[in-house]
């Protein structure tokens, strides 16, 4: 009796979700300042652009790898018409997700991955502009979980926009 109790806690363990994190790596690194030297005497506000992406590809039998790229943009002049720099990180990972229904892997793929990514590429992001003679630049958190919780919501008003549309189309 206790090995049949023993054996439905390992199906049950096999039959929970994994998510393992098997390598993170840098697959691209560019940082660019267009307008050096003259750049080094310009006064002003910088103005800071943050921009974020990210791209899943399936290597194998729920294997993925996620690149979160981060790109930073700081411009200086009145109108922000001069680009003191361009830094931009593509912070990779290999992710194994195992267990989990589809809407569950794609949560985990678009919140949990980019979080795991994202202290790398601010660190790397951080290093840079500061090697390329700029005051040091601290990204802050994010929030990807609401960011994820958005573009549902966003997806999802869409969707609902264009069935609106096709039944006063039909009609």
């Amino acid at each position: 009796m206790a090995e049949e109790q023993i054996q439905g806690t390992a199906t049950e363990e096999q039959q929970q979700a994994q998510f393992q994190l098997q390598k993170i790596y840098v697959k691209d690194v560019s940082f660019e300042v267009p307008n050096a030297p003259q750049i080094f005497q310009e006064d002003g506000q910088v103005e800071i652009k943050l921009n974020l992406s990210q791209k899943v590809a399936d290597l194998a039998e729920g294997v993925h790898e996620v690149v979160l790229t981060v790109t930073v943009t700081a411009s200086i002049g009145e109108n922000g018409e001069k680009t003191a720099y361009l830094a931009e990180v593509q912070q990779a990972g290999i992710f194994a997700i195992l267990g989990l229904p589809e809407q569950g892997r794609h949560a985990a793929l678009n919140t949990l991955c980019p979080h795991a990514l994202f202290p790398y590429a601010r660190r790397m992001i951080t290093d840079l502009v500061a090697e390329g003679g700029f005051p040091p630049l601290v990204l802050q958190p994010i929030n990807f979980d609401q960011i994820y919780a958005q573009r549902m919501q966003e997806a999802q008003a869409q969707a609902s926009a264009a069935e609106d549309l096709e039944v006063q189309g039909n009609a």
